[in-house]
């Protein structure tokens, strides 16, 4: 295979608001974090645990003013884009990287509702989408199924 893939597919929540930087042009910016878990049982102690792996999330122009407008600090969105690699010059002189996703392609994944109830309450919102899921109805009732 000749050709290379910089592909970069994540579901998160956002762990701040977006930051939009606007140019002369009319361009402009848009930042954010982009928190995502693991969670894994530690097979000697028993305990569940938790990682978050924080990503530097990066949209430009109309994307980036339509998550200004619509994302908060909580929500659930899925982000698809490519990695991509910035260095510059720190104020004490020392030479700063980062790496960013800058994003291609997103679907907000979390409801206006969703949003509301993590802005109330943060830890309300995993432990309230999951009883609603018990309470949604089958689609598929006895009656409906096809033999």
């Amino acid at each position: 295979m000749s050709g290379t893939l910089n592909k970069v597919m994540l579901i998160g929540h956002l762990g701040d608001e977006v930051k939009v930087h606007y140019f002369e042009g009319g361009n402009c910016i848009g930042r954010f974090p982009l928190a995502t878990n693991e969670t894994y049982t530690n097979k000697q102690t028993g305990e569940r645990v938790t990682n978050t792996d924080w990503h530097n999330i990066v949209v430009r122009n109309k994307a980036a003013e339509i998550c200004e407008k619509y994302l908060s600090k909580g929500d659930k969105v899925y982000v698809e884009g490519r990695l991509k690699n910035r260095q510059w010059q720190g104020e004490d002189g020392t030479t700063r990287y980062a790496t960013e996703v800058h994003v291609q392609d997103f679907t907000f994944l979390s409801t206006k509702n969703d949003s509301k109830a993590n802005q109330a309450n943060p830890n309300q919102g995993q432990d309230q989408s999951a009883s609603d899921a018990a309470k949604r109805p089958s689609s598929l009732e006895e009656d409906d199924l096809p033999f």
